[in-house]
């Protein structure tokens, strides 16, 4: 059904929170171009983008069934368009043609200008760095480089990005003053691989002046580090993170195994040893610092003997913070070609949930012992009678959250305040005002 005057365009975003600052990029284009932007949204549009996620075999199911969600809009001329674009079809896009051809036009993940044009648009260099921010407007992502040149056996994430690419700091440093100007307090970086960022561009790692320089930005209150890698970590940047009071006391390293065997096969370029001693590195250089990681299990080969060594590790490090996967076997990466996917699904369920019991055990212990103490909290969101905050200590979406019960005061979105801690459950803390 054509629409006269103004064009609206729905995006809707799977995947990860790089995805999402794609998405926000490809917003403020189209807003610039005179389209009526929505995100995520239910309502009547005459243009529907997808941006599809392709990591592990769950993520691409999701995206095709939310592709096969608008067919029949599409059919039916109810939408003018239908556009894909994103990791999915960037690996896939033959296949999608072929299997699902209702879809207009399928585009990668470096296509923004083709599919901004595809629709009458025309791409701005000088938007390059906004976005129409589509998170709470005290947060938000900055994207610090693009691919990644780790060989993880396990990992489809080159296939689709290809290499790695660094932004030069002084565009992510414009970016983040743009998103300050925006009212944005929290800013967390993101990539495939923050650990290796300017090694392409500057012949060395970089990170560290990158956060010192984003640290002293006026008005960013706090900074947090997402997805460092552990083999040959950068420590310079554990410097800087103790002499910035803004640069959050927060580490996600995603360690995936400790056992030595599992470490080869998964080709991480680090031993049991050596992550162990990078654990002990960062208790000892900020203590109390937060330590989030995600591992996997039922890698090909892995033993009880390996998945025990794990258990030990995790009761060992007492993460914080802590995801686990079940291993996935994706076609072309090193480990779908060199070894078989041998262990049943039900034990891989099992070892996962043992590793989510035993954490979950770790988190309410860890929870427990901050019953008293004050901390800085930025309200995220009221939930009926309560408001949902955040400590530095934990990121949106993924981390533990604060339950604060107001007592008849009316507390700001967005803003801080301090919170005794009152009670404790497993993985949320509940304070009140003080």
């Amino acid at each position: 059904m054509k629409t006269k005057g103004i064009k609206k365009v729905n995006i809707i975003t799977l995947g990860c929170s790089k995805n999402l600052v794609d998405s926000e990029s490809l917003m403020r284009q189209l807003e610039s171009n005179g389209f009526r932007v929505t995100h995520d949204s239910n309502k009547p549009s005459d243009i529907v983008i997808i941006n599809t996620c392709g990591f592990i075999n769950d993520a691409k199911q999701e995206s095709i069934e939310t592709i096969l969600q608008f067919e029949n809009l599409r059919n039916t001329n109810k939408i003018e368009k239908l556009l894909v674009f994103g990791c999915l079809s960037e690996r896939y896009k033959q296949e999608l043609e072929t299997e699902i051809p209702v879809v207009d036009k399928y585009f990668g993940v470096y296509d923004l200008k083709e599919l901004i044009e595809s629709i009458g648009g025309h791409y701005k260099e000088e938007l390059v760095g906004e976005r129409l921010l589509t998170t709470p407007k005290h947060y938000a992502y900055l994207k610090i480089s693009e691919g990644c040149d780790r060989t993880c056996s396990f990992c489809a994430i080159p296939l689709i990005k290809g290499k790695h690419r660094s932004r030069p700091i002084d565009e992510l440093i414009r970016e983040a003053e743009f998103l300050i100007s925006q009212g944005v307090k929290e800013i967390i970086l993101i990539a495939q691989d923050l650990s290796y960022y300017g090694i392409d561009i500057y012949k060395e790692f970089k990170l560290a002046e990158l956060i010192g320089k984003l640290s002293d930005i006026k008005g960013l209150k706090w900074l947090r580090l997402h997805y460092t890698f552990p083999a040959k970590f950068p420590k310079e940047v554990i410097s800087v993170m103790k002499s910035k009071s803004n640069i959050c006391k927060y580490m996600d390293i995603p360690v995936q195994h400790i056992s030595d065997k599992i470490l080869k096969d998964m080709r991480r370029g680090i031993t049991k040893e050596q992550t162990y001693d990078l654990i002990n590195y960062f208790r000892k250089e900020i203590p109390g610092m937060a330590l989030r990681t995600t591992l996997l299990v039922g890698h090909p080969g892995e033993t009880d003997e390996d998945f025990n060594e794990l258990l030990e590790f995790i009761r060992f490090a007492q993460f914080d913070r802590l995801g686990v996967f079940t291993y996935s076997e994706e076609e072309n990466t090193y480990s779908a070609e060199n070894f078989t996917d041998d262990i049943p699904f039900s034990i891989k369920q099992s070892r996962m949930d043992k590793i989510m019991e035993v954490q979950r055990e770790i988190s309410n212990d860890l929870n427990n012992k901050k019953i008293g103490d004050l901390y800085k909290v930025i309200i995220d969101r009221k939930e009926g009678d309560y408001y949902i905050g955040r400590t530095e200590f934990d990121s949106p979406d993924v981390d533990n959250e604060v339950i604060v019960k107001p007592e008849n005061k009316k507390l700001r979105v967005g803003s801080f305040y301090n919170v005794r801690i009152k009670s404790a459950d497993d993985f949320d803390l509940i304070g009140e005002i003080e």
